[in-house]
């Protein structure tokens, strides 16, 4: 094992205990806390069950038993899609949002200020390791609108390139499960998300 390899063996593991740790400050588990915490940065084609389970790398049934737990504690609403039939979009309410106050990514956030690391380049070195790890195991790659191959900035405003749907500004800096690096979709033939 490397030294850095052991650096990403340490931080997972605090990680992991911290989402511990403040899950059960509130009463939840630690899927709770990652659905919260996920669906506070997914965009409009990412805030539903199927998008969710996706994330977590888990099963359709574990998260609706999940989202059932969130409801009723009156962590997140549903709602219906106006434009996609049977949709339905999860969104946060207030005390939803009050349980990742202070959260460990706000926290995290605090420690890589405190360094003084250039946070963007750190950011960007991690998001490679993590798209090629994702690709190598086969798992959906999720990342911010704006970075996607897919992202379309158009006359002041931006589209979807893959829906041809136009995006707030909101949603293009949030998380996506459609998104596809630009460098994987020079790679790979054209599709839904990235080719998959």
């Amino acid at each position: 094992m490397t030294p850095t390899v052991f650096v990403f063996e340490r931080l997972a593991a605090l990680v992991h205990q911290l989402v511990r740790e403040d899950a059960a400050r509130h009463g939840l588990l630690p899927v709770h806390l990652q659905v919260l915490g996920y669906l506070a940065q997914a965009n409009r084609y990412s805030d539903i069950p199927i998008a969710v389970a996706a994330y977590l790398g888990t099963t359709r049934g574990t998260v609706s038993q999940t989202l059932s737990v969130l409801e009723r504690k009156g962590l997140i609403d549903r709602v219906a899609d106006d434009r996609h039939g049977k949709r339905i979009h999860l969104t946060l309410t207030r005390a939803g949002e009050a349980v990742l106050t202070g959260s460990w990514p706000r926290r995290l956030d605090e420690a890589l200020a405190a360094t003084g690391v250039d946070v963007l380049n750190v950011g960007d070195d991690l998001r490679r390791v993590l798209n090629m790890l994702q690709r190598l195991n086969h798992r959906q790659a999720f990342g911010e609108c704006r970075q996607c191959a897919h992202f379309l900035g158009e006359g002041g405003g931006y589209r979807c390139g893959l829906t041809g749907e136009a995006l707030s500004v909101a949603q293009t800096v949030k998380i996506c499960r459609e998104w596809c690096s630009p460098q994987r979709a020079t790679e790979l033939p054209s599709g839904p998300g990235c080719g998959r």
